[in-house]
């Protein structure tokens, strides 16, 4: 893959660290950096650099407490996001147990905060399960529920929350805090609070799932009402996180790929270096949302409504 250098890279480096942002793609050591900074994009994270899970794939920092919030932070990123010229914004996010709401308030100033510089840009909420602790106990689903709602509020495009592998292997990949079932039922309640909106999700591939697992993924997201979902290969950030298991070909993508689109997603994205965020899917996404758009203002607000 290509090493993020040139112009265009600098001129992204330098609007990110005039602000102190934090970007997923440095932070996960992301394959793709090179390519899409490039570009003139990258994926902002907000909620500090410091993750209170410990999930056993991922590279990000972690510790049972985040750094302090910045309450500047949601009009810095939205700053940045015109800066850049960009149309279609990922948002992600560290996970924040230590917060009381998680930190869903501020991820909907962050959408506030963009929509209102630039109304037209797009924006994909990339966040974590709200779940604390005891993820059976009522209090919890509540909360869970609360946070979603006020992430919603912030008016995101399309809201993603990846279960990241198979049902089997949760307990092996993720934190022990993390429930594959709870990540589903997550995206399922922001389908029902509002209807419309795109939800989306990822797998990592290569950690010893099976083909049959793969596919029972795939129809639970479905049957949860996924609408984008994306496969990658799993790479190894660190001889500390766990060992890939097997590589996929392009090929077996392929087929995963057209296999999913069978079930009914709207888009999905299969390949090697494909990630949850993913410029392919995003344009995808983009010009489904602006077509709808386009749609909605030809019918006018009556029949909208009726619809």
């Amino acid at each position: 893959v290509p090493i993020p250098s040139g112009p265009t890279v600098a001129s992204l480096t330098k609007t990110l660290r005039d602000r102190r942002l934090h970007t997923v793609c440095e932070e996960a050591r992301c394959p793709n950096m090179g390519e899409c900074w490039a570009g003139g994009t990258a994926t902002f994270m907000v909620l500090g650099d410091t993750c209170t899970r410990g999930c056993r794939f991922c590279a990000v920092k972690t510790h049972s407490k985040g750094v302090p919030v910045d309450a500047e932070e949601p009009e810095k990123v939205a700053e940045a996001a015109v800066a850049m010229g960009l149309k279609y914004v990922v948002l992600t996010m560290v996970v924040r147990d230590d917060l009381d709401d998680g930190g869903a308030a501020h991820v909907a100033d962050t959408i506030r905060a963009i929509k209102r510089l630039q109304p037209e840009m797009l924006v994909e909420a990339l966040v974590g399960d709200w779940l604390p602790s005891d993820k059976t106990a009522r209090a919890d689903l509540q909360r869970r529920e609360r946070s979603i709602a006020t992430v919603l509020e912030g008016g995101p495009d399309v809201y993603a929350h990846n279960v990241e592998t198979v049902l089997r292997l949760t307990p092996r990949v993720r934190d022990h805090r993390c429930s594959y079932v709870g990540s589903l039922q997550t995206l399922r309640t922001a389908k029902r609070l509002r209807p419309c909106l795109v939800t989306k999700s990822s797998l990592m591939l290569g950690l010893g799932e099976s083909e049959r697992e793969v596919e029972q993924a795939m129809d639970d997201l479905r049957e949860f009402g996924v609408d984008v979902v994306t496969f990658g290969q799993y790479l190894r950030p660190t001889l500390k996180h766990l060992p890939v298991r097997e590589h996929l070909t392009p090929a077996r993508f392929q087929a995963l790929e057209q296999r999913a689109l069978k079930k009914g997603f709207l888009y999905v994205a299969a390949g090697p270096l494909v990630r949850s965020s993913y410029k392919a899917a995003e344009y995808y996404i983009a010009g489904m949302l602006r077509q709808r758009r386009a749609l909605e203002a030809a019918r006018g607000p009556k029949e909208n409504e009726t619809a």
